[in-house]
């Protein structure tokens, strides 16, 4: 069951000017469920995006790539069920035909069109049920059908995820919603995820190409279930401009504001998924403080999140808290100086002076790790410089699920 995570209520799913979304039954792999979906962005819309750093990125990753650097984007289509990854050049014209089938029925250029696939890798994408279903899912298109996609983009999630918010910045009204989907095979740049988020602010292509960038790194790359990097991992950001609220730059007044508000609603779905991670029972949020740099304190906060035995042993709520330092001691900082580390597991000092800390009763750590949420604070001690990551435990069920991934 997921970790103090709810189901999204369709009637807090803001609909964002300038997009529709539709979904249907299309048969990518099982029957009666819905597996694709179609969002048709307005003339004018802006996109931009990040992506898996797997080398065996999928078919659909390479096509967005390309179509994102010739110009407007229009649509985005989404299947799950079958990843399209490994597949060689017949995934490429697999995704290419997506594309073409639905740039026809929406009249635009299919090089104004995103493909997204997401399920089992290495088998052929049946790209016949995908063109045959497009029609269903243009008919379904409706301003308000972001809950129905949230639900119809999830492979092994539990439960579907969705954000939204309503504000005014400079008295302009904004709007911001985004759904995502993942479960297993979460690491970061990127996690085995889809991410989609759109706004209708007025934000300058080069703005907006910055702007994933950043929010990524604050949300979706600062998470982990089990550290293995998926091949289709994608997550896009679009501003269609329906608002007058207008950001051109960097020095645009109120730009902190809106960035902080889409950073809030990725933050928000980038959890999400770590709390439906594969078989969760914890949520647990790691700060590592007192880094030389941003990027060492996450690398430290890695070593633990990925960590087999931190996390069986957060599963068991057993304070065998000697894994944790030997995670940090693993995260690659050579002239680390292991007597100025502290280590809390909640308000509990554990560890400090290069051992266990003086104040410390086993029966703290064990309580601390009970709760379904923990906290897990480190100090190194040699800088001022921080980074949070945010990861789940190991229980018995993440095995069963992915041994039975393709049953």
């Amino acid at each position: 069951m997921p970790v103090n995570l709810n189901p999204p209520v369709a009637a807090n799913l803001h609909q964002v000017a300038g997009v529709r979304l539709g979904v249907t039954e299309a048969g990518i792999r099982k029957a009666n469920r819905r597996d694709l979906t179609l969002i048709e962005l307005a003339p004018g819309s802006r996109a931009a995006g990040v992506f898996t750093q797997n080398r065996f990125c999928a078919a659909p990753v390479q096509v967005c790539k390309q179509h994102l650097s010739t110009g407007e984007i229009r649509a985005l289509v989404i299947n799950t069920g079958i990843a399209n990854a490994g597949t060689g050049e017949q995934g490429l014209q697999a995704a290419q035909l997506t594309c073409q089938a639905a740039a026809r029925i929406l009249d635009i250029s299919a090089s104004q069109v995103l493909p997204f696939s997401t399920g089992v890798i290495m088998e052929p994408l049946p790209v016949e049920r995908l063109q045959a279903g497009l029609p269903a899912a243009q008919a379904a298109l409706k301003a308000d059908g972001w809950f129905e996609a949230a639900h119809a983009i999830m492979t092994t999630d539990t439960i579907a995820k969705a954000a939204s918010v309503q504000l005014t910045i400079a008295g302009q009204p904004v709007t911001i919603t985004g759904i995502a989907k993942g479960a297993g095979m979460i690491k970061p740049n990127m996690a085995t995820m889809l991410g989609f988020v759109a706004t209708d602010a007025i934000v300058s292509q080069p703005m907006l190409d910055r702007l994933v960038k950043e929010v990524a790194d604050e949300s979706f790359n600062c998470i982990t279930v089990d550290g293995d990097t998926s091949t289709n991992d994608s997550f896009i950001l679009i501003a269609t401009g329906k608002s007058r609220a207008r950001f051109e730059a960097i020095d645009a007044p109120h730009w902190n504001e809106l960035k902080a508000a889409i950073t809030g609603v990725a933050r928000q779905l980038a959890q999400a998924i770590v709390r439906d991670g594969e078989g969760a029972t914890k949520f647990i949020e790691i700060t590592v403080a007192g880094a030389h740099t941003k990027d060492e304190a996450k690398a430290v906060g890695y070593a633990i999140a990925h960590s087999p035995l931190v996390k069986t042993a957060f599963f068991a709520s057993d304070p065998n808290l000697g894994r944790i330092l030997g995670a940090i001691g693993n995260a690659g900082i050579a002239d680390l100086d292991v007597t100025k580390v502290k280590l809390w597991l909640g308000d509990v000092l554990v560890a400090e002076n290069g051992g266990r800390a003086a104040s410390y009763k086993e029966e703290d750590g064990a309580a601390t790790m009970k709760p379904a949420e923990i906290m897990v604070r480190v100090d190194l001690g040699r800088g001022s410089a921080q980074g949070k990551v945010w990861t789940c435990d190991f229980s018995y069920d993440y095995v069963k699920i992915n041994a039975d991934y393709r049953s």
